[in-house]
């Protein structure tokens, strides 16, 4: 159905699985599908995505952004923050995707829990040319319950429709990024 291949493994789940155990920079430990990478992989079919989601906000760079405006194509949304040793170590990975997948799918990131001069000084480290949003404490809270506190980096795939189609938590490659936006793509008018 969804997630060919030897990249990754993925058990396709309810949208009432969203709460599973977190891995990243917390110390809980993951369940569920685990990717080759690692990483723990959460995907919901088409006919069970609940609402899109409503966010806006200021980014990093201090312009509004309201994700309402990039619906027609699916979305990558990862959480981050300067000061999460694995978020860093995945940021190389999403901007190698991102200039990828630009023709075809809007990315967005959340500096969370950072400060305005880390959240750009790691965008300028790393050389991120998409816009994140930069959280004041309540953006995840947008995210029903798909994101916890201690849960990043988590890479959220928002359908065309805005609806979170697929997560990954843990440090996503750029194959395993990308294979999973291109099955959102196929699983969204289902």
């Amino acid at each position: 159905m969804f997630f060919r291949g030897r990249t990754r493994a993925v058990t396709v789940a309810a949208a009432g699985a969203i709460g599973l155990a977190l891995a990243g920079c917390s110390s809980s430990s993951s369940s569920g599908s685990v990717a080759s990478d690692g990483g723990a992989v959460t995907v919901i079919p088409a006919a069970q995505r609940k609402a899109p989601i409503v966010m806006s906000g200021e980014t990093v760079e201090g312009k509004p952004l309201d994700i309402a405006t990039l619906r027609g194509k699916p979305l990558v949304m990862n959480v981050w923050g300067s000061w999460c040793g694995p978020c860093r170590s995945e940021a190389p990975a999403l901007e190698a995707a991102y200039k990828d997948l630009a023709a075809t799918t809007n990315f967005v990131g959340i500096a969370f829990r950072d400060t305005v001069t880390g959240a750009k000084g790691h965008e300028k480290e790393f050389g991120i040319t998409y816009p994140s949003l930069f959280d004041k404490g309540n953006l995840l809270l947008s995210l029903n319950g798909a994101v916890t506190s201690q849960s990043i980096p988590v890479t959220l795939i928002l359908d065309s429709q805005g609806r979170i189609a697929g997560r990954y938590v843990g440090v996503v490659s750029k194959v395993t990024l990308e294979d999973m936006v291109q099955d959102v793509e196929k699983g969204t008018s289902a």
